[in-house]
């Protein structure tokens, strides 16, 4: 278990002195910072429901309880799924845009530029009643892990590309002058930096991905957004359904968030 220095430092930068050189800053002064900004963000929202002058009815919200975990564990499980397959998508077509085979980089950028420059509410109707039904692809629930894994993908893709061309052609071919084959170029040299430069870019699709599997509702899959507008059709109760719904997926997003910065101080590297 990270102790309580490490974990608040997770949420800030370090500072820097005049000679540019970091300086760690003390766990108190993130302490207070944080207790801060809590107690503001607090206050604001404490203010804004007390001039609506609405009243709670939790007890509507929680006889629909197991509607609602049933829900979130559907969104947990699909996005689980999207994010495995994408990210093996996202890194394929990433690095197959560097491939020396025409055909292959060419499918690649049609495979991107379509599924960027096209709505993921119409790739999921077009995919499931059309590519999948052709298919014989008849769970909805296999159909909405692949549509949302070749759309997450696309955009990894680029993220990728972009952070493996980052890197300096100088150690490019400082690695062949030494004689590391292009296989070892990638796992000694390009990958260690790119992981460290793709990680923000990747938490933020990543989270993305979590907060639009929601839409999959348009094929009938009851994930936590469906679950939470069924429970409010019932109830007539607005705020105490969507408001669990937010909680529910800061629960999903944050630890990624948590996890990449890590990640990001495990693989700091200089260049």
């Amino acid at each position: 278990m990270p102790d309580k220095k490490s974990f608040l430092s997770i949420f800030y930068q370090k500072t820097q002195n005049k000679s540019g050189s970091s300086v760690p800053v003390k766990p108190w002064v993130l302490i207070l910072n944080t207790f801060i900004v809590v107690i503001v963000l607090a206050g604001l929202m404490g203010f804004g429901f007390s001039r609506l002058q609405y009243m709670f009815q939790w007890e509507n919200v929680w006889n629909y309880r197991v509607n609602m975990v049933n829900g979130f564990l559907m969104t947990i499980a699909i996005s689980a799924g999207s994010l495995i397959f994408s990210t093996i998508l996202g890194v394929f077509f990433g690095l197959a845009q560097r491939s020396r085979i025409h055909i292959l980089r060419i499918f690649s950028r049609f495979y991107i530029e379509i599924i960027r420059g096209t709505p993921l509410l119409v790739q999921i109707l077009i995919f499931f009643y059309v590519i999948a039904n052709a298919m014989g692809i008849n769970n909805r629930y296999f159909a909405g892990i692949a549509v949302m894994s070749i759309f997450a993908g696309a955009y990894l893709a680029e993220i990728i590309r972009a952070g493996v061309e980052s890197v300096g052609s100088t150690q490019i071919e400082t690695a062949r002058a030494i004689g590391l084959t292009k296989k070892q170029t990638y796992r000694f040299i390009i990958f260690p930096q790119v992981i460290k430069r793709v990680l923000p870019p990747l938490a933020g699709q990543f989270a993305s991905l979590i907060k639009d599997s929601s839409l999959l509702s348009i094929i009938a899959i009851k994930e936590f957004t469906m679950a939470a507008r069924e429970v409010n059709a019932n109830t007539f109760s607005t705020l105490e359904t969507y408001i669990p719904l937010a909680v529910g997926y800061l629960l999903l997003t944050i630890p990624i968030s948590i996890i990449t910065k890590r990640m990001e101080k495990r693989y700091s590297y200089e260049t």
